[in-house]
């Protein structure tokens, strides 16, 4: 969401973030400026209105009282027009404020000024890179197929994309065996790390969410094509972001609150709506799978560290398995409907020669603490005068998409003769064992 009092005091700076992210969105801010025009305008038209109705009703009284028959009946009729007036004024207000807060919900984050500007996915500037990439002395197979050729005692395959789709359909996966305690260990791994490590809370939220929630986080209304929705108006959660951010809904946090640092790992459903023909081979895009989500909650001034903070948080999950990667800023056409700066984390992937991304850790500033109403209450100042409210900031990241860690460790741990050995982070969580052949 985005706070009117600011387009209508800079409009040049609107139109300018939103003509940068490629969107050519810049146009709409005329139209957010004349509807924010009638939307004043009918308020002060109501409230002129309210004052003649509260003056005059309480003129009637002593009209009445000293026999002024005439006069009362005088105020009682401009009593009337008053609540007419405000009634038609009052619809009119209604339609245009649902006309501006239906714009105000579509419209993307302004980005920060020192993102690196770009049409797509090939614009975007490298950070820093890890790890050598895997370069095998063999051809190095997709991790698909290591999935399918890998059997269970009875001859099952461990990853097994016929059976699911028998269940469900393309793009669901059914795991095994070893692989399906492999996906537990690496989800079990990843929340440790993140809570015993880095001091995030551990929290197990709802999978089902309203609508309100959605629009919270900025999911709804822009994006409803890529949600799963049940009979009865819940949505299935596309990312733990989602339950986890709208914990502090229409909440006053108290400074000393902030930072609030939040995990959780839960099944997410996307329905990939518009990547036909994209990764539909394999688990990189699927329309369920695990991610362990991280979420903070901060003052204003520290999310830019804070973002800085959690991208490392999720790191340290593959430099602890060793899986290369590199760190890329998202530029102006990639980044995100609700960041303000985004960091892409791109594991890589031998079969594919290149690096997939793993995780995104954003920014997004206050954009939706103003959709969901969440403020916090600085602490007084040194001559004990009481700041105002202010509305906090919020990020999001991958720590890590459960997953796609597993694609990564399958391809990069792969053996010649197919097996796969286990990263020496994770025996542990897989009972000793060191390699599933």
């Amino acid at each position: 969401m985005h706070d009117i009092r600011a387009i209508r005091d800079n409009p040049d700076a609107y139109i300018n973030g939103w003509n940068r992210r490629k969107s050519g969105l810049g146009d709409v801010v005329s139209d957010i400026l004349a509807l924010d025009e009638q939307l004043r305008a009918a308020v002060q038209q109501i409230q002129d209105a309210e004052q003649i109705r509260n003056k005059s009703s309480k003129l009637i009284g002593k009209a009445k009282a000293t026999g002024n028959e005439d006069e009362a009946q005088r105020l009682m009729a401009e009593v009337a027009d008053a609540k007419a007036t405000m009634e038609k004024i009052g619809e009119t207000e209604s339609d245009v404020r649902a006309k501006l807060d239906a714009i105000l919900l579509g419209l993307p984050n302004i980005v920060y000024d020192d993102v690196p500007d770009g049409e797509d996915e090939d614009d975007n500037t490298e950070v820093r890179v890890w790890g050598e990439p895997n370069k095998l002395a063999f051809t190095a197979q997709e991790h698909a197929d290591l999935g399918e050729k890998l059997k269970d005692e009875k001859g099952f395959a461990l990853m097994d994309f016929e059976a699911a789709a028998k269940i469900s359909g393309a793009r669901f996966v059914a795991l095994r065996g070893k692989m399906a305690k492999l996906e537990r260990a690496l989800t079990q791994f990843m929340l440790d790390v993140q809570t015993d490590e880095h001091g995030y809370q551990e929290v197990s939220p709802p999978f089902l969410v309203r609508d309100d929630a959605l629009v919270g986080t900025g999911q709804l209304p822009k994006f409803e094509e890529d949600l799963f929705k049940t009979t009865n108006d819940f949505y299935t959660i596309p990312t733990a972001e989602v339950p986890v951010t709208n914990l502090v809904r229409e909440q006053i946090l108290a400074e000393d609150q902030l930072p609030i640092r939040m995990t959780a790992a839960t099944p997410c459903f996307r329905s990939e709506a518009g990547s036909a023909g994209r990764d539909t081979k394999g688990m990189i895009r699927l329309h369920q799978f695990t991610k362990v989500e991280m979420v903070s909650i901060t003052k204003p001034e520290e999310s830019d560290a804070e973002l800085e903070r959690m991208t490392g948080c999720a790191e340290a999950i593959l430099q602890k398995l060793e899986l290369p990667y590199r760190v890329v800023n998202l530029c102006t056409g990639d980044i995100g409907f609700g960041a303000k700066r985004t960091y892409d984390i791109e594991v890589w992937l031998p079969s594919q020669d290149t690096y997939r991304e793993i995780s995104s850790c954003s920014t997004c500033g206050d954009f939706q603490a103003r959709r969901m109403n969440t403020r916090f209450k600085p602490a007084p100042t040194e001559d004990n005068k009481k700041p105002k409210t202010q509305f906090v900031h919020t990020l999001n990241g991958s720590g890590l998409a459960v997953g796609r860690t597993l694609v990564a460790v399958l391809e990069n741990y792969q053996q010649e003769d197919g097996s796969i050995k286990v990263p020496a982070a994770l025996v542990p969580y897989m009972g000793g064992v060191e390699v599933i052949k």
